[in-house]
């Protein structure tokens, strides 16, 4: 991009910034559909909510974008989400500790990902197998949890202890909210380790060619691990998360079809869906991207039956878009 600009060629610089930011200009347009849809789309509060909105989504997919980089799939991330959550509201109703439940939250998230991690790198099973078999396994452990019912938090301790996180915000309830901030700042860091540390670049080996980055001393099933805990752990932050928002976890419901939600904000943030590239800020737009899909459908009145059948057709033409940017990068 130095030299396009140094030559001023500007069709140059204008096709390498569509073609690896093309979710920056994906995310405008929406803003100016969302315009015509309503006059308040664009405002702050507005914005914050999208935010706000698309946090759980969000965080899950951070730890997706590594997993996808790396050439795999984590298919049982919504229900890491509910038994997670569902131990976190446990926690809380026992001690009355934020800090215990999230920590037990964060530590049941790692854990679940552990497994994953040791199947697929250890036991080289494949990741689409292994956590489609977790995914049916721990959704029952949850469900077995709550016996069926949802899971509550004691009413006093979460409006005096816990209700803030999920609704608070900096300069007040109608400030930045909390949520958003733990957001930005978790893709923040997930930025600074991709980019900026060891780990980060063998993620990226592994998922280019792995047969290549064992040659040059990786060790890529200690990599594969360490991607699925991760995963889980900011499965484990994000169901912290939720049971501060909603107060409670439907053991049935709560995180079904996270997945789908999840991929396809790793997909439209430009994530190669065969591994090896991909960026984390290109999930943190997104992730707001498919939220703010969701408020500009309903602003059009369009019914929410239709809403998943919309959202494949986004990761099709995702992944599809990214085949087609890929070439072009080798033009």
């Amino acid at each position: 991009m130095k030299n396009a600009l140094e030559n001023r060629d500007w069709k140059g610089v204008a096709k390498h910034l569509f073609v690896n930011y093309n979710y920056v200009f994906s995310f405008a347009l929406l803003l100016i559909v969302g315009r015509f849809a309503s006059d308040q789309f664009l405002s702050v509060a507005s914005i914050s909510n999208l935010i706000r909105s698309s946090v759980f989504i969000g965080i899950i997919a951070l730890g997706m974008t590594l997993t996808i980089i790396s050439g795999n799939i984590d298919l049982s991330v919504g229900s890491i989400l509910a038994l997670a959550a569902a131990i976190s509201v446990s926690v809380f109703n026992s001690s009355g500790s934020v800090l215990q439940a999230l920590l037990a939250a964060a530590v049941a998230g790692a854990g679940l990902g552990l497994i994953n991690g040791l199947f697929v790198g250890y036991a080289r099973m494949a990741s689409f197998i292994v956590t489609l078999a977790t995914m049916v396994a721990y959704r029952s452990l949850t469900v077995q949890m709550g016996q069926g019912g949802p899971l509550l938090t004691d009413n006093t301790l979460y409006f005096e202890n816990l209700r803030w996180i999920g609704y608070g915000g900096i300069g007040g309830p109608r400030g930045l909210p909390y949520l958003a901030v733990i957001f930005i700042a978790l893709t923040l860091i997930m930025w600074f380790v991709m980019n900026k540390t060891k780990f980060g670049r063998y993620v990226y080996a592994v998922g280019s060619n792995e047969k290549a980055a064992k040659l040059t001393g990786i060790r890529v099933t200690v990599v594969k691990v360490a991607i699925f805990t991760i995963t889980g752990l900011l499965t484990g932050i994000a169901a912290f998360l939720y049971a501060a928002r909603f107060g409670s976890v439907d053991v049935a419901t709560a995180g079904r079809m996270f997945e789908l939600d999840v991929i396809a904000a790793v997909a439209i943030g430009g994530t190669m869906m065969s591994g090896g590239r991909g960026t984390i800020q290109g999930t943190f737009f997104g992730a707001i991207i498919i939220y703010s899909i969701d408020a500009i459908l309903s602003a059009y009145q369009v019914p929410a039956f239709v809403n998943d059948f919309i959202k494949g057709v986004l990761i099709l033409g995702a992944v599809l878009l990214q085949k087609v940017l890929d070439r072009t990068r080798d033009e």
